[in-house]
């Protein structure tokens, strides 16, 4: 009897100080192991969650010069998760708090046969097995984004940037400023160019009306016709003169002679032709309603 009391004392402080552990005789639990660069305030018998849901804690946690390595022992044995799988040390609130591991799966969703993480066949599977090593990082807290930022800003002051931004803001405004004084000597320039651009659109109107005219002799001169009439014109002029010295200039017999009145009238008909075909006159087309 006596034995046997010792046996069950035996067995009720064993399992006393395995439940003490975090750990339970004849559980089915498995476990994995998680590589963290920092902890992050990890402590034996942290919680270890699932979307949120408590799955197991932190049964151990080994300081390594490569990592820190964090056994985590799942109480589920059931859960499958798909690889690949993170797992993130998390304060219970972004202000803080007590820390824990959040697993989750980054795999697509399980296929109908996927196997147990105890089973001989889960290797290769693309399921998390037991005795795993996974990735761990730190989620994002207060503290991580104070000491980011203090990083950038000691970053800032040993490279000068806020000197540099300031040179160049002040770099930039000059050029603004000669920028805005040549645009200010352009108008002034323009303005003052702007009569000789008149005038020299009136040289170039006045130029266009002389090569007019130049055409319209070159015209007439190259017409035979106008060559014929010119010709009949100055011989007729000449005839005039002619009879002009033959009668000493009196007026009288002049007009009363019909050849010299007709010779007049011939001359002054072939020199109105002549100048029409040298400037010919815009008339406005009067069949036009």
């Amino acid at each position: 009897m006596v034995g046997f009391s010792v046996i069950a004392a035996v067995v009720a402080f064993a399992g006393t100080m395995l439940w003490l552990r975090g750990e339970r005789a004849f559980s089915k639990t498995w476990s994995v192991t998680a590589d963290f660069e920092d902890a992050g305030g990890l402590a034996v018998r942290s919680p270890v969650t699932y979307r949120g849901i408590m799955v197991g804690n932190v049964s151990d946690i080994k300081v390594t010069p490569q990592a820190v390595r964090v056994s985590i022992q799942i109480s589920e044995d059931d859960l499958q998760l798909t690889l690949p799988v993170q797992a993130t040390v998390a304060s219970a609130s972004l202000l803080g708090g007590d820390s824990q591991v959040a697993l989750s799966s980054l795999g697509p969703p399980l296929k109908k046969d996927a196997p147990m993480p105890k089973s001989a066949r889960c290797k290769g599977q693309g399921v998390l097995c037991e005795g795993a090593t996974i990735q761990g990082s730190e989620a994002p807290s207060i503290a991580t984004i104070t000491n980011s930022l203090q990083e950038i800003l000691e970053q800032v002051k040993k490279e000068d940037l806020v000197p540099k931004l300031v040179g160049s803001t002040q770099q930039f405004d000059a050029t603004l400023t000669d920028i805005q004084k040549l645009s200010n000597q352009l108008t002034i320039d323009l303005a003052r160019a702007a009569p000789t651009i008149s005038n020299l659109n009136e040289a170039t109107a006045q130029a266009a009306s002389a090569s007019r005219h130049i055409n319209n002799v070159v015209s007439a001169f190259d017409n035979p016709t106008t060559m014929t009439d010119l010709k009949q014109t100055v011989s007729n002029a000449r005839s005039l003169t002619a009879t002009f010295d033959e009668v000493g200039g009196d007026v009288e017999k002049l007009t009363a002679d019909p050849q010299f009145m007709a010779a007049v009238r011939s001359v002054t008909i072939g020199l109105g032709q002549f100048f029409n075909e040298l400037y010919p006159a815009s008339t406005p087309d009067v069949t036009k309603p």
